[in-house]
């Protein structure tokens, strides 16, 4: 095909929202940019481009920037050769003011964070009582001592809580950790478990801390926080590094489905070198662009979890 032609497709689409209510339009047209066309499987000597009807139905909810999509029936497909129009930019403002959001659960002696893993051991290693038989009158001190599973609280993931060899917290690059560009994925209206591939579509997350707001943490130390939780599907967390995102969070108790043995999104993203970020809280409090996200664990060589004290920088 010739690297200087331009496609653009003509379609109809009936959208369901997992909110509620739908969408139809017809005689839609969009631009399909060159990179894209290569992607969608575009035949060689200037043939014409085979665009599959999720292809589309992508490009669609991208370009309207549609959330909370359910599922996207397109008909009527036709390609066009003909000049780009150009896409309609979505954007959002940033806060004006700069402040830090607290975006970490406490950890508290006993708590339990995890069905089935034992909560924290916090003690005393040296008490103020005792410091006094050390130090000179009237200075003291207290030297704490904790036992835990490493997946307590919030927490982050790296390779090689799922691969042997993986990168291990003290491998883990501190620069897909901190200081990175967030974008905020607000799914709590969803009214489903599953986050797949259509729910993050509109984003761009190249480059970016995907953080995915479902609102589960409001269950937090309750029975209910343990079973029945939103999660990634296997098609999303595929999207989701062929997009490119750095870091991925979520607010819920495991970001794949624990019904089952198989755990898709943990695989695919920490195959990918993706970190994971599980059991963020406070997301409601966080716009969906123009903050930092930070995420960093000690560098503690051999492990693959540890509990993170996560924030995200405001304006």
């Amino acid at each position: 095909m010739n690297a200087n032609s331009e496609w653009r497709v003509r379609f109809d689409a009936e959208v369901t929202f997992g909110n509620g209510g739908g969408l139809q339009v017809q005689d839609f047209r969009l631009d399909l940019p060159a990179a894209l066309i290569a992607g969608a499987g575009s035949e060689a000597n200037g043939a014409e481009p085979e665009l599959a009807d999720e292809f589309v139905a992508e490009l669609l909810i991208r370009h309207l920037g549609l959330l909370m999509v359910e599922d996207v029936r397109i008909s009527a497909k036709e390609l066009l050769r003909e000049p780009h129009r150009g896409s309609r930019g979505i954007g959002a403002g940033k806060p004006s003011e700069r402040r830090l959001v607290e975006l970490s659960h406490v950890i508290r002696d006993g708590m339990i964070t995890y069905p089935g893993l034992p909560g924290p051991e916090i003690s005393d290693h040296l008490s103020r009582a005792a410091s006094r038989e050390v130090y000179a009158a009237g200075t003291e001190f207290q030297i704490g001592r904790i036992s835990m599973v490493a997946n307590t609280s919030t927490y982050l993931d790296t390779p090689a809580h799922r691969y042997d060899g993986g990168t291990d917290l003290a491998g883990m690059d501190v620069a897909r950790l901190a200081d990175l560009d967030g974008l905020l994925v607000r799914v709590t209206g969803a009214g489903r478990r599953e986050i797949d591939r259509a729910l993050l579509a509109p984003y761009d997350v190249a480059g970016r801390a995907v953080l995915i707001h479902t609102g589960w943490d409001r269950h937090w130390g309750t029975e209910a926080y343990g079973s029945g939780h939103p999660f990634v599907t296997a098609d999303a967390a595929a999207w989701l590094v062929e997009q490119g995102a750095v870091l991925v969070g979520i607010d819920s108790v495991n970001i794949d489905e624990t019904s089952g043995g198989e755990r898709p999104a943990h695989s695919a993203l920490l195959a990918a070198g993706i970190p994971i970020v599980e059991h963020l809280t406070g997301l409601d409090q966080v716009p969906p662009e123009g903050f930092r996200f930070h995420a960093a664990p000690p560098r503690v060589a051999g492990m693959g979890t540890f509990p993170v004290r996560a924030y995200a920088i405001l304006g």
